[in-house]
């Protein structure tokens, strides 16, 4: 029996039997949304496998229960490339979940914004994505399995049903390329002036590895990223982790909103 096999056993012993619908991964600042979800709490350090989360910011537990009426897994955090140089270090969590039965894989983040039409404040969610960093989670996995194709990374129908629940929420929900950095220490403006001849809308240090794993498993994506600063270079603002992290609250209530009518309309 594989790891994921054992942990998603051990899980259903605390958490029922019910399969999983959908997972989400939380960002900086946005991990409040488990809070809602009636169900079962596991801190990852009872996860044996699960990578230790060592970002503020984050709540590094697995909440499964009901939200909304749909069945969701929440990871109230993640563990990024630039705490251990690991691209895969999300590979058993994402593992798991598909043992738990999910189909779908929101994600979300919080990013520095290269559009003046997306500020501080505001959502975009990912059409697409640019890899930065380089690195591949894929990486040293021996099976032909490791060529996925990423054309449709960003599930089309997906994003079509979040853009009516952001309109029945009055939420301005503008659609955008997200580019990955590494981290941690954030971009330059020559590495900003480069991105955006790149066609890159927004940037971040997360999310990229997980959407190459998940569509590796098989899992539908959606991501929104919560804009908390213009990029380097495209404003006096002095970035920093604490700016982050106060900066997404101001995002969070719409993505908070978005999320719940994306499930009630899913009802």
């Amino acid at each position: 029996m594989s790891d994921a096999k054992s942990l998603a056993s051990a899980i259903r012993e605390r958490a029922g039997d019910a399969p999983v619908e959908m997972g989400l991964i939380l960002g900086s600042g946005l991990g409040h949304l488990a809070d809602a979800v009636e169900g079962t709490a596991i801190p990852y350090d009872e996860l044996t496998g699960f990578p230790h989360a060592g970002v503020s910011g984050h709540n590094p537990k697995l909440v499964i229960g009901d939200l909304l009426g749909h069945r969701v897994a929440i990871f109230g955090a993640r563990s990024h490339y630039y705490e251990h140089g690991n691209a895969a270090a999300m590979r058993l969590p994402l593992e798991v979940l598909t043992e738990l039965g999910a189909s779908r894989l929101f994600l979300t983040n919080a990013a520095g914004s290269l559009r003046e039409d997306i500020p501080p404040g505001e959502l975009m969610m990912l059409s697409d994505h640019i890899n930065f960093a380089g690195a591949n989670p894929l990486i040293g996995e021996k099976t032909d399995r490791r060529f996925v194709p990423l054309g449709d990374a960003y599930s089309p129908a997906i994003r079509a049903d979040l853009h009516r629940a952001a309109e029945a929420e009055g939420i301005t929900l503008k659609e955008g390329t997200y580019t990955w950095f590494s981290g941690p220490s954030f971009e330059t403006p020559a590495e900003i002036r480069a991105t955006k001849v790149l066609g890159g809308d927004a940037v971040g240090m997360s999310t990229v590895p997980e959407v190459i794993l998940a569509r590796f498993f098989g899992l539908e994506v959606a991501a929104v990223s919560a804009i908390t600063n213009m990029a380097q270079g495209m404003s006096d603002e002095k970035l920093s982790h604490e700016h982050t992290k106060t900066q997404a609250v101001a995002g969070a209530e719409k993505l908070e909103r978005l999320i719940r009518r994306y499930l009630s309309d899913l009802a």
